[in-house]
């Protein structure tokens, strides 16, 4: 893991003495809060960004929003960057995205950047999630190191609804257990599900790009890949097989649409985790899962964020 660490820094190192700063802006309330989280964060995705996280803020007229700050190579011509951003905001998905400020900063190295932004992180009974650059730091007796590296808001084991699925999952995944993660991104929940002692997994994304940064991740804790099957896929859509866990840290629409689906891919006592969703949005998800076969196990909220793990209601 440490040559994968050193790599990645000589290439932070063999770029210009700075990186551009962009900052978009949203509108934001609880029942909003998730949604437009992930519209930022599919901006950054989109426009390549080397690492991003939301925050909120209040702007010059006291009114609280929602704020992405985004990184970006300094070899890159910042007309270009901006055209190439102001081309996506085109987009009718993110009509209500501003986009607030651009400048400079100083290109420090990586591991001293983010040190104090991402430190080690208990998480549950079991798990601590740690940036790499931590990695020869002491661990609590009876925790398993989760390596991540930050490079997105979301799928860290910062975020509360990772939190929240992380739990749900280290209570019931056991030795010889299968686990299907579902819009997987950087392979949290799949690769902690492993390092429990489940036997195989199988991601799912409908980005193919964040693949790229599960297998990195997958690289950094250890994992063989002859384990795990990653996936460009749309939710269930042409999966037949039936797996132990489903694990599902996304939204609450796709969440809902999924439902249906849900029970023929889970084995008889097998579990299907839920997260991503506010705790107002429970009342609306768990109104389709009680008529989707399925039975709530266990709720978990975290801040504004709630979660459930739940099991076949018959058979």
């Amino acid at each position: 893991m440490q040559d994968e660490l050193q790599s990645y820094l000589k290439h932070q190192d063999e770029k210009k003495d700075f990186w551009w700063t962009i900052e978009f802006s949203m509108p934001v309330s609880e029942k909003s809060m998730a949604r437009n989280e992930e519209i930022l964060s599919t901006v950054a995705a989109l426009s390549d960004s080397l690492g991003a996280f939301v925050f909120t803020e209040n702007d010059e007229n006291g009114r609280k929003r929602l704020f992405l700050r985004a990184d970006y190579e300094g070899s890159e011509e910042i007309d270009e960057l901006l055209s190439k951003v102001k081309y996506i905001l085109e987009d009718p998905a993110f009509k209500e995205v501003n986009l607030s400020r651009c400048y400079k900063t100083s290109n420090q190295p990586w591991e001293t950047q983010h040190y104090d932004a991402f430190p080690p992180l208990n998480v549950g009974k079991s798990l601590v999630v740690m940036a790499p650059w931590h990695e020869k730091e002491e661990i609590l007796p009876g925790r398993i190191p989760i390596y991540i590296y930050p490079a997105s808001a979301f799928g860290t084991g910062y975020h509360e609804s990772t939190q929240i699925a992380l739990s749900l999952l280290e209570e019931v995944v056991k030795s010889g257990d299968e686990i299907l993660d579902i819009g997987t991104g950087t392979g949290i929940l799949f690769i902690s599900a492993l390092k429990l002692g489940a036997d195989r997994a199988i991601a799912r994304d409908i980005d193919p790009s964040t693949l790229e940064e599960a297998k990195r991740n997958m690289n950094l804790n250890g994992i063989n890949p002859k384990v795990c099957e990653l996936y460009e896929g749309d939710l269930l859509k042409g999966f037949s097989r039936q797996v132990n866990i489903l694990t599902a840290n996304i939204l609450l629409n796709p969440n809902v649409s999924m439902l249906p689906d849900v029970r023929r891919v889970l084995k008889p006592k097998g579990f299907a985790i839920f997260s991503g969703m506010t705790g107002v949005e429970s009342s609306m998800f768990l109104s389709v899962l009680n008529s989707s076969g399925l039975a709530v196990d266990k709720e978990l909220k975290i801040g504004d964020w709630w979660g459930c793990r739940a099991v076949k209601s018959w058979g």
